[in-house]
């Protein structure tokens, strides 16, 4: 069974002072870096459909609303090797043209470089879903693929 296509493709993460996030299609991903040691009972993680908040060790991390909305059941967060959170959020829109700018509403945006390289990740993910035979982790997109690439879909096949 090959991986699928986001883990082939890569990421496209965004840089922050506590960590990084990034996005596929369907989920956004936050991975925060904690000190060594840091136990889950020194975790307190509160994901809403619009709404994060994340402290350790009484020191607040990451506290605000969410860039768009989220699936609040289907929100989860781990702690591995005890020294990295990472918290995946299955996004409500799942549509190629719903690329997050930023991770909160006005905290931790994608600087124009990397929010152009979310943008065509997306369009290639969309492009496999749409055309699951072909393999297009390698492929190099151009043109116009802002708000999810062009639309194929009323093509006679």
């Amino acid at each position: 069974m090959s991986a699928p296509f986001e883990e082939r493709s890569g990421v496209v993460p965004c840089g922050t002072p506590w960590g990084r996030w990034y996005q596929t299609l369907e989920e956004v991903f936050i991975e925060v870096r904690v000190p060594p040691g840091t136990r889950a009972k020194d975790v307190r993680c509160s994901l809403q459909s619009r709404h994060i908040a994340l402290s350790v060790r009484g020191q607040e991390v990451l506290q605000g609303k969410l860039f768009d909305s989220t699936i609040t059941d289907e929100g989860t967060w781990t702690l591995e090797d005890r020294k990295l959170i990472r918290i995946v959020l299955m996004k409500t829109n799942r549509d190629a043209g719903n690329c997050w700018t930023s991770l909160l509403e006005n905290e931790y945006a994608a600087d124009p470089w990397v929010q152009d390289q979310m943008q065509r990740k997306l369009t290639l993910e969309r492009f496999q879903r749409e055309n699951p035979g072909f393999d297009f982790s390698g492929a190099e997109i151009s043109g116009n693929y802002s708000k999810g690439g062009p639309d194929f879909s009323s093509l006679a096949k």
